[in-house]
């Protein structure tokens, strides 16, 4: 068949006759028809110039060239439609033979076809028999196997596994239910499968709420247990810190360079364990307490696809269990409560710690987090206001330390316990101050029960108990039994107190947070020393000491509780920790230096008014003698006889500094009054004889000095004569044979600087002497003035002169 060959849209030329104006507009108009244009504006154009006519050739002029174009294109293909007819007719000869062959192989093909197609449906109808009977085993089995689900299912409800239960609904659910070909077990399945899990919700929150009944119980033993065991590595610590305060001290006082080390085994096995502690579904038989219940609850209602309302329940009830433990019973005292009270919450939180570690995000750290901050809030509210209450130091100290010891246990949880802590250490000073209204009312009730007599032990025990651990010994020496002490038995029972008091004074500061307590302890402790015992002491000396042996004790006593006040300062840094050396360079003056001094100035004033009546004998000295006493006068012997006496019973008792300083100021005074008496308006005159007299006294009381060497050193038996000093140095001026060197200060400085010139000036004024006629009015005229009185003259001038 011929191709249509396309042509190109040609303007006809233009009239050979016409101008080039019209074949312009001839082109234009036919190039316009041609690209199918709006011929509007020739139109007008033509119009507008009044030439219609041209308008109208130049169309009929392009119609015919039209014409003739679509005359040659009708013969072009009326050529091809000649030929497309041929092709058909010899199409349509094929087509009748293509219709012959066609229908033979037709009637040949159904009479082959025939018996297959009776076979075929035979065959059809087998397979869909087959089909059904297969459909029906199906529907059987599946049938078959949602009853053993189903009775796989009862069989854990009964048995109480209810999660397994829970998974049998499911696959139920999943695999069977909308498989189920028969509707009444379908129908029924959609009824039973809610009314099961709510069976089993019903049935775990029941066994949900007896946990939470149980656990209140559980929670205040484990409270107890695990405040217990910290309790117990508290003993461990303090009797490890016992056994090596005495190496060091045996290590201090052995002359071996010995070293101690003790070791103890760590048996830390508290409740909080380790993280790798075997434990398995919450339980945690050893400690009495199982989460097994509550974590098999928690996975149910995961299970049930609940999982976040159970948390909300779950910390709403124990929010509500811990807000019940906060309740303080009025009706009970808080002393007898406060261990059940710690403990309920000490358990509570020890719960939460394991469950938050151990339960799957049961509960958060915020929420425990939260909880604490309540309870902290809430113990701190009740400690302030139980210690405000509180008159006895011995309740609040009891309560500070298992308050403590519940910081420690809970602090090894994790949980901050700074607040408890600061509320213990506000009530620091009114403890103290209680401890110390304590201390006086026991060391009044002590020293009230004194009868001012030796301690008599007569066992080892005895002597342990009240001498040596108090470290009172003088030696290391025990004694032989029965042993009479040099002190009553009020040392130790004062003793006894003061070291009750140290041991609860660093048992209140101690595991309080603060490290270095021992400055406190140091304060409180001088306040006991210095205050209390210090001021009760004064009491006693000054309203129920009778006697010079009273007096003796008392002051025997004092001495003794000097010793004491060393160990008492000692042990209050042992117990805190501090070494010895800072203690010992940092140790001030006696704290009882008050009551001591005191009672050493009664023993004294008690000892000088006895000798004071053996000193009113001097009156019976002839002060005008014609030869001086060779065997001291009266008055000495007996006051040398009563300080033997004295000294003799004083020297068991009193250690020698302490009788020392009393004999000291008895020598003193007795040197006092033979100076006074000298002085005094009693002795208008005197001799050299006389003064030679006094000088054998003075001689005979500086021989009972010197006599007492056995007793005390060199040195002390010197001040002991130095005491004698005023008398002495008067008797050796009046026998001088230059009493004007008392005028040299170096001299005087020297020999004479116990002597008052006032004193010096009217007692030698009375110094008469008639064999030298030194002051005699009445000798002869003509006789030699002696030296001796012409330099005492001079003396007593010239002191007056600068009196």
């Amino acid at each position: 068949m011929q191709s249509t060959r396309s042509r190109r849209k040609v303007a006809p030329a233009a009239a050979d006759g016409g101008d080039s104006g019209d074949k312009l507009e001839q082109l234009l108009l036919s190039s316009a028809i041609c690209n199918g244009e709006d011929l509007g504006p020739f139109v007008r154009k033509v119009f507008a110039s009044g030439r219609p006519e041209t308008l109208l050739h130049h169309l009929r002029h392009f119609a015919r060239s039209k014409e003739s174009e679509i005359e040659e294109v009708c013969k072009s293909h009326y050529q091809d439609f000649i030929l497309a007819v041929d092709d058909l007719r010899s199409l349509l000869s094929d087509v009748d033979s293509l219709k012959s062959s066609l229908s033979d192989s037709n009637s040949r093909l159904q009479s082959v076809g025939v018996p297959l197609l009776s076979s075929l449906d035979s065959f059809v109808e087998a397979q869909n028999v087959s089909k059904n009977v297969n459909s029906a085993l199906q529907s059987v089995i599946l049938c078959i196997k949602l009853t053993e689900l189903c009775s796989r299912a009862n069989l854990h409800l009964s048995n109480g596994s209810f999660y397994m239960a829970l998974k049998c609904l499911d696959s139920i659910e999943n695999e069977f239910q909308d498989k189920t070909p028969s509707s009444t077990l379908k129908r029924m399945l959609e009824r039973k499968i809610p009314e099961i899990r709510s069976h089993i919700e019903r049935k775990i929150s029941k066994e949900f709420g007896d946990w939470l009944v149980d656990i209140r119980v559980v929670s205040r033993n484990l409270g107890q247990l695990a405040i217990g065991q910290a309790s117990a590595a508290r003993q461990r610590e303090e009797d490890l810190r016992i056994k090596q305060r005495q190496a060091e001290e045996q290590s201090r006082l052995s002359l071996r360079g010995c070293v101690y080390a003790l070791e103890e085994d760590d048996d830390d096995g508290g409740l909080g364990g380790d993280e790798n502690d075997g434990y398995s579904n919450g339980n945690n038989g050893f400690f009495g307490f199982d989460l097994t219940p509550l974590y098999r609850a928690y996975h149910i209602h995961q299970t049930l696809g609940l999982e976040d309302r159970f948390k909300q329940y779950y910390f709403e009830n124990r929010k509500l269990q811990l807000t019940s433990d906060f309740q303080v019973s009025s009706m009970t005292p808080f002393l007898e409560s406060h261990q059940t009270f710690f403990a309920q919450i000490a358990g509570f939180f020890i719960i939460e710690d394991r469950i938050l570690r151990t339960g799957g995000g049961l509960v958060s750290k915020m929420e425990v987090e939260n909880l604490w901050e309540t309870a902290v809030s809430k113990m701190c509210s009740v400690l302030e206001d139980q210690f405000s209450r509180m008159q006895t130091a011995n309740h609040l100290l009891l309560i500070k330390d298992y308050v403590s010891l519940l910081g420690v246990t809970l602090r090894r949880y994790g949980y901050p316990v700074d607040a408890l802590l600061n509320v213990l250490s506000k009530h620091r000073d009114k403890y103290h101050e209680l401890l110390l209204s304590d201390c006086r009312k026991q060391i009044a009730e002590a020293l009230a029960a004194d009868k001012f007599e030796q301690m008599l032990m007569k066992k080892e025990y005895e002597y342990s108990m009240n001498v040596l651990s108090f470290q009172l010994q003088a030696s290391d020496i025990v004694p032989a039994f029965p042993y009479v002490a040099p002190f009553s038995s009020t040392v130790p029972d004062c003793c006894r107190i003061v070291r009750s008091f140290i041991e609860d004074s660093v048992s209140f500061m101690s595991f309080g947070g603060q490290l270095d307590f021992y400055d406190v302890v140091k304060k409180y402790l001088d306040r006991l020393l210095g205050e209390v015992l210090d001021g009760a002491l004064l009491k006693l000396i000054s309203s129920s000491v009778h006697g010079v042996s009273q007096a003796m004790q008392v002051a025997a006593n004092m001495a003794v509780l000097e010793r004491a006040c060393d160990f008492f300062f000692r042990h209050a840094a042992q117990l805190s920790g501090i070494p010895l050396r800072m203690v010992e360079r940092g140790r001030k003056q006696f704290p009882l230096s008050k009551a001591r001094d005191a009672a050493e100035d009664m023993l004294s004033g008690m000892l000088k008014r006895k000798v004071d009546g053996f000193m009113t004998l001097i009156e019976n000295v002839n002060w005008m003698t014609d030869e001086a006493s060779q065997g001291g006068n009266e008055y000495v012997n007996e006051v040398i006889i009563y300080l033997e006496t004295l000294v003799s019973t004083a020297q068991q008792i009193l250690p020698p500094q302490v009788l020392k300083r009393v004999l000291q100021d008895v020598l003193s005074h007795i040197s006092e009054k033979i100076v006074g008496a000298l002085f005094g308006d009693s002795v208008k005159r005197f001799n050299v004889n006389a003064i030679m007299g006094i000088d054998v006294d003075i001689r005979l009381l500086e021989s009972f000095a010197d006599n007492l060497s056995p007793v005390f050193s060199e040195g002390d038996t010197n001040q002991l004569k130095n005491a004698l000093a005023e008398s002495r140095q008067l008797v050796n001026l009046l026998l001088s044979n230059h009493p004007e060197n008392f005028l040299n200060p170096v001299i005087r400085e020297k020999s004479y600087n116990a002597l008052d010139y006032r004193k010096v000036v009217t007692i030698s004024e009375k110094l008469r002497d008639s064999s030298d006629r030194l002051f005699g009015t009445f000798g002869s005229r003509g006789a030699k003035q002696n030296p001796k009185k012409k330099s005492l003259d001079a003396l007593i001038k010239r002191l007056k002169d600068v009196s």
